[in-house]
């Protein structure tokens, strides 16, 4: 019992320790940045010792925290607002990073796994001056985060002499084993993008950015860019099963927030390629390497700043915003005026041909920011209104549809020519050679897919033809120049475009009153309604509704949504119950009891819609391989 009540006190003392270490950090790192290109081996044992010292007592913080979840400590005020006794022991371990104190530990504690994985990397690799302006930076950036965290936002604050004998729980829409890996998956994106950051701002100050520096850098953005998109696409999935509306994207602020960082490392990783290959766009992939992490923090002070409301959002703390928005403002505007004053010294001037890879590199560049800007616009814009007392608005799907939908069609316009392009120049006779293949197949897939479908807008049409070129111009380069890991993520562009237009085109929904001996058609399928019976869990109790479901003469199986009543909440939710294959969801969600024994109901059938995450999945895992490339 003393060493569960002297637990906190250790975890604390260790973020303590980490803020001590994250200092010696940036000063051994800033020292080792002075010392010229020749390696001194004590300086680069106590470059290491900060690193390795700082990653070493946030994870003991980052343990002892959990071990309070696990073991009921209700003296510790995150513990007893966010966990119950009741409360299934996996959801203990993501109801850590569950809210607002937890979530910044787990932030701050990935940042110095990051650091001392780079720093593991670097040591045969980069030299020790180097090494030291990169560590300096990213110093900085954990002083910043772990003060943050010790003076507005300690998750070790207690509750003594007299613990409550309960908690309050776990918000029950967080209670899902989506929580347990969409957070930490973002977090992984979010963070290692503080490593582009921190190279960029070392090369600023350095006044050198060469191809040697992309091959430091540019494993560790597709790194950090798959971990985000896995992130972004778990985070769907998450919505998509537990908030019952039947939808995956609702263009939340929250899922802005997230979209923002992984437009523009989207943008940087293909500027990088520049540079590899033609040794142009070096200002430009310093400028995107410094705004994809700030946006990054912009993330975090949206969703910590208490400005949006939001299912996603974590606090509501006006000191807490404070704080976020004067870090956001002081590293924002720092590495800014850095960049004015350091980047004409890396100005190069290339000339190509409009027929070439490096004109169509550019256009994805250019698309990609233009996204970027429209959604930042319209996620930030409400929040101005606001604070000048301009009133309240909402920026909704309308606004997204109308902008995002023809840029993309012309970035996968753009994804379709691209790679069928070669260096400085193309003929206009190569081009057509390697389009005229994929297009034909895509004009008759396209017919025939039309001709089984109801009518569809034309610019609904013209998105699956575009989508379907971009799949099959794909696979016919791949074969040619055999780039796996460029094909798996420009194909999950095409398969997440086509699931997008198919489920959306194709789906059918009825909400209705439905009582037991019910039955209705939707979309090709009998939905009866069976029976209603009591279900009880570990931490939650309500009812189930049995839906027998037939495709004709066949019987497909039991779906058996649910009405729960959590012992730690006052309000119910409802637990879709979801029938998936490959090429549909039949999705049914039971509402609220009406007038004799008659229950609101909600059933969609949704074709392809699998398709949007089997593409997030494809993307990541096109990121994932190209760091196996031997180069």
């Amino acid at each position: 019992m003393m060493g569960a009540l002297v637990l906190p006190e250790l975890g604390h003392f260790s973020l303590i320790l980490a803020f001590i270490f994250s200092i010696y950090q940036m000063g051994v790192g800033g020292v080792a940045a002075r010392c010229g290109l020749s390696a001194h081996k004590q300086l680069a044992y106590l470059l290491l010792t900060s690193v390795y010292g700082q990653v070493f007592f946030l994870i003991l913080s980052y343990l002892a925290l959990t071990y309070a979840f696990l073991t009921h400590d209700f003296s510790v005020s995150y513990v007893a607002a966010h966990a119950h006794t009741r409360l299934p022991w996996p959801y203990r371990l993501s109801a850590v990073w569950s809210a607002h104190e937890g979530s910044l530990l787990l932030w701050v504690t990935l940042l110095g796994g990051w650091s001392a994985a780079f720093l593991c990397y670097a040591r045969t690799r980069i030299p020790l001056a180097i090494q030291g302006s990169i560590v300096m930076v990213l110093g900085v950036l954990s002083v910043g985060f772990i003060s943050f965290l010790l003076f507005t936002s300690n998750p070790f604050l207690r509750l003594l002499p007299e613990p409550p004998l309960e908690g309050q729980g776990l918000n029950p829409l967080l209670q899902d084993p989506g929580l347990a890996i969409h957070p930490p998956m973002l977090y992984m994106g979010y963070v290692g993008f503080a490593l582009a950051f921190a190279v960029a701002v070392a090369a600023l100050l350095r006044g050198k950015f060469d191809g040697v520096w992309v091959q430091w850098l540019k494993p560790w953005v597709m790194l950090a860019w798959s971990f985000l998109t896995l992130g972004i696409t778990l985070g769907s999935w998450w919505a998509y099963r537990v908030l019952g509306w039947g939808g995956w994207w609702f263009w939340d602020p929250v899922e802005n927030a997230a979209l923002l960082p992984w437009l523009a490392a989207t943008a940087l990783f293909h500027s990088l390629i520049m540079v590899e290959k033609r040794h142009a766009f070096k200002i430009w992939v310093l400028l995107l390497a410094i705004l994809t992490f700030c946006l990054s923090l912009l993330g975090t002070f949206l969703v910590r700043s208490g400005v949006l409301i939001s299912v996603h959002a974590f606090a509501s703390d006006p000191l807490r915003g404070a704080y976020l928005l004067k870090f956001l403002m002081t590293v924002v505007c720092l590495a800014l005026l850095l960049f004015a004053w350091r980047s004409p010294l890396l100005v190069t001037r290339q000339v190509f041909h409009f027929l070439s890879k490096e004109t169509f590199l550019l256009i994805n560049n250019i698309i990609l920011f233009v996204l970027m800007i429209s959604v930042l616009f319209a996620t930030l814009y409400p929040l101005f209104l606001d604070v000048l007392g301009m009133g309240k608005i909402s920026v909704g799907p309308p606004y997204f549809n109308a902008v995002f939908i023809p840029l993309f069609l012309l970035l996968v316009i753009a994804m379709c020519i691209g790679p069928c392009c070669h260096w400085q120049k193309t003929r206009p006779g190569q081009l057509i050679k390697q389009l005229r293949w994929p297009i034909c197949l895509a004009v008759m897939v396209t017919v025939v897919i039309k001709l089984g479908l109801p009518p569809l807008p034309w610019l609904k049409i013209i998105a699956l033809f575009l989508s379907l070129t971009l799949a099959f111009t794909t696979v016919f380069i791949s074969t040619q120049r055999r780039r796996l890991g460029m094909m798996l993520a420009h194909m999950g562009v095409a398969v997440c475009a086509l699931g997008i237009i198919l489920s959306t085109s194709l789906q059918t929904q009825r909400e209705l009153s439905m009582r037991p001996g019910d039955s209705i058609a939707v979309g090709g399928h009998q939905f009866e309604f069976m029976n209603v019976h009591a279900v009880e869990g570990e931490n939650y109790e309500g009812v189930a509704a049995d839906f027998r479901v037939y495709h004709g003469l066949q019987t497909l199986g039991l779906l058996s949504p649910e009405k729960r009543h959590y012992f730690s909440s006052q309000n119910g939710i409802s637990q879709a119950a979801i029938s998936s294959n490959l090429f549909r969801d039949l999705y049914i969600v039971l509402g609220e009891p009406l007038e004799k024994n008659n229950w609101a109901v909600r059933i969609y059938n949704k074709p392809y819609v699998r398709f949007i995450w089997l593409g997030g999945l494809l993307m990541m895992l096109g990121g994932l391989i190209s760091l196996s490339s031997k180069k």
